[in-house]
């Protein structure tokens, strides 16, 4: 039997602190499953296509390093939804900090009650992981800095590229 879990988030962009947790997440399954989140009333960075092709590129090489199968799925309905399309069992959630504890807590009780057969787990960040925000990531490209040490070259490149002068 595969155990799948579902690690849902917009990854806009998928930053260090991303892959820390599908790091961690992929010790732990057999199959993991990045669920991008589409609303239609956000406008994110990046597109959908372009997030979901990022992910296999960062993301695909640390699951095959820990031995998993990693998909990447998006979705416009609620997550507990996606999970039993995917057939999950488990829901993937980091935490950086108590802020994030509080939320994910309310989230996990949600979910839970909706769909009480996919169990959330809980990852904490790695240190050098924990002030990461794919927010932060954006503001700081977005004004010119250097976001190399927070994301991917990979997605520091296409950050690069997006907010190059025109």
């Amino acid at each position: 039997m595969t155990r799948t879990a579902l690690y849902a988030g917009s990854f806009d962009p998928v930053t260090n602190g991303h892959l820390d947790v599908v790091r961690q997440a992929c010790r732990l399954v057999d199959r993991l499953v990045l669920a991008i989140g589409v609303h239609p009333g956000k406008a994110p960075l990046f597109s959908a296509e372009e997030r979901s092709e990022l992910l296999r590129e960062t993301c695909g090489p640390v699951a095959q390093a820990e031995g998993a199968i990693l998909d990447v799925v998006t979705f416009d309905d609620l997550a507990v939804s996606a999970a039993r399309r995917c057939g999950a069992g488990l829901f993937i959630r980091g935490l950086r900090d108590g802020t994030d504890l509080d939320y994910e807590m309310q989230l996990a009780g949600m979910n839970g009650t909706m769909a009480p057969e996919v169990q959330t787990v809980f990852l904490p960040a790695s240190t050098s992981a924990r002030p990461i925000t794919a927010t932060l990531v954006r503001q700081i490209a977005g004004m010119g800095g250097d976001v190399s040490p927070f994301v991917p070259a990979e997605v520091a490149a296409r950050l690069k590229a997006r907010f190059a002068p025109a």
